[in-house]
């Protein structure tokens, strides 16, 4: 019999699963509690197929990374955190280096936590202008070049990963926002990565800022590259440029950040339908507006409804009294949904 190419809660093994079931309440497991028998289930399904040894051990020290981390961050969830990347060659007091310690203490000021790759230059500014109590380093082992910041080196918040894709999970992951500074290879991965993990929805969408000094020409160039290069071709849409913002100034990028927060809270998916969860409901005249200006990106005509918490968002009761807008979103015009979001917040 084919396996069907679907996640299944089962190990394919009657006695098996009774055996997981019986290991759950030992445990006292009870929330949950199918995402739990699902991953246990997962383990023991490599063990059945005859997994390589490389292979096994990839998915141990992964599990072990993502549990370890998520220790790590579990005590700052009620904290808003931004993420800063850039280049480790930076050096100190050089414009970049102090714009990037500057722009991490108003952050830190205005209620945010600090998340950098743990390592020198850019990231060293940042975790010198945020300070220890409030940053976090997610270090990558390396031969070469990486190693902890004197801030974050031998605090508890810093976590050092065997795999980049571990890295860049919690980067996005735990992030309220993300401010990118110059920097090579690295920073133009992290900045490709998640612009696509925003672009297509595979990340919830937050405040994504390009961050230049006064002057600096190394972010106009990156977007006049996108503009002639990508756009021209139709190789991506005019709506992703609303994606992000490219400033000089560092009150401009705070402002980006906390306007995103003004009245949108979150969303999710129930089923069909994007779910956004707000602080105030908009006057009615302007939720008719939303729903005729933004009617391109609604699957069905006046689909645009308000309402309390739904019956699938139940383990989520800390959110529970803010009102919704919910509505059959296309899932493909992200750019669009922020300028929606923008529209939100003006209330």
């Amino acid at each position: 019999m084919t396996e069907k190419k679907s996640f299944v809660y089962s190990s394919g093994k009657p006695e098996i699963d009774k055996k997981i079931e019986e290991l759950l309440q030992a445990a006292g497991v009870i929330e949950n509690r199918r995402e739990y028998f699902e991953m246990i289930a997962t383990v023991l399904r490599f063990s059945f197929q005859n997994t390589p040894y490389a292979d096994v051990r990839l998915v141990n020290q992964s599990l072990k990374e993502i549990r370890y981390a998520e220790s790590i961050f579990q005590p700052y969830r009620s904290f808003k955190k931004v993420t800063i990347f850039g280049s480790a060659r930076i050096k100190p007091q050089t414009p970049e280096w102090l714009s990037a310690k500057d722009f991490s203490k108003i952050m830190v000021e205005s209620g945010f936590m600090v998340i950098t790759g743990g390592g020198e230059g850019i990231m060293e500014a940042a975790q010198f202008g945020a300070g220890k109590d409030k940053s976090f380093g997610l270090n990558i082992r390396l031969p070469f070049e990486q190693k902890p910041n004197e801030v974050i080196d031998g605090d508890p918040k810093l976590i050092s990963f065997r795999y980049f894709f571990n890295r860049k999970l919690h980067f996005v992951k735990e992030s309220h926002a993300i401010a990118l500074f110059p920097g090579g290879f690295g920073t133009m991965d992290e900045c490709f990565e998640t612009l696509t993990l925003l672009q297509t929805g595979k990340a919830p969408l937050v405040p994504f800022v390009f961050i230049d000094v006064p002057g600096g020409t190394y972010w106009k160039n990156f977007v006049e590259f996108l503009s002639n290069n990508l756009l021209k071709r139709g190789l991506i849409s005019a709506e992703d440029f609303n994606l992000f913002l490219v400033t000089e100034d560092l009150h401009e990028a705070k402002k980006e950040i906390l306007s995103f927060y003004h009245n949108f809270h979150s969303y999710r998916f129930v089923g069909d339908n994007l779910v956004l969860r707000i602080f105030r409901i908009p006057p009615t005249e302007a939720l008719e507006s939303i729903q005729k200006d933004f009617s391109d990106i609604i699957l069905k005509p006046n689909a645009f409804s308000l309402s309390s918490a739904l019956p699938q968002e139940s383990n989520e009761p800390e959110i529970a009294h803010l009102p919704r807008i919910v509505f059959p979103f296309d899932k493909r015009s992200y750019g669009r949904l922020r300028l929606l979001i923008n529209r939100l917040n003006l209330f």
